[in-house]
């Protein structure tokens, strides 16, 4: 990266952006130092203007911002940085500084506690269990949902309907996951076909 520090006497503009939800959460200052210290530690930092030194977000509340890509803009002088946050990140406890709260993107959310779940062996989990049934149980729920749902759809309960359509995303996000497909794969081909219309 051949960064502009001099646009902004010696600061760059840095949006922090969640990997899974896609949600901006702050809006920060670095200088040359604390780039380094973030691409070298994974961690972010940042330079307070207020105090004049570097920060490493969460040294004090534990909330860390743990880094899993960067990316610069076309003129170089201001960075997008995707994280795992470790807890809520505005100094106020709200989840973003912009006060967006709410289910925007849950459904990777979803697809991280799937993952998750069956990553760490989760003894108790339906999730897992499901999983270790193997491709044939875990397809055959998807076909039981589905049918489930027309059935629903034929009648004029929209909550039994919604509730339908919740298991079947639920299930076919396993079965994605049994397929190692990410739900973004899928959106990739909708969006293809769009393109393509």
């Amino acid at each position: 990266m051949k960064l502009d520090f001099n646009k902004g006497n010696g600061l760059l503009p840095v949006v922090i952006q969640d990997t899974v939800s896609l949600k901006v959460l702050m809006l920060g200052y670095m200088n040359g130092e604390a780039f380094a210290k973030t691409k070298a530690e994974r961690l972010v930092t940042f330079y307070s203007r207020s105090r004049n030194e570097l920060w490493t977000k969460g040294e004090t509340s534990g909330n860390y911002l743990h880094v899993t890509e960067i990316l610069e803009d076309c003129d170089n002088d201001t960075l997008l940085i995707q994280v795992n946050p470790d807890g809520p990140v505005c100094h106020t406890g709200s989840e973003t500084c912009f006060k967006e709260e709410g289910s925007k993107g849950f459904l990777y959310q979803l697809e991280k506690t799937i993952d998750e779940r069956i990553s760490n062996d989760s003894q108790k989990s339906y999730t897992n269990d499901l999983f270790k049934r193997g491709i044939n149980k875990m397809a055959q729920k998807v076909g039981e949902e589905a049918v489930e749902l027309v059935i629903e759809a034929k009648d004029n309960n929209d909550d039994l309907f919604k509730n339908e359509a919740a298991d079947l995303l639920y299930h076919f996000l396993i079965l994605l996951r049994a397929k190692n497909i990410k739900l973004n794969e899928i959106e990739d081909v909708l969006k293809e076909r769009n393109s393509n219309k």
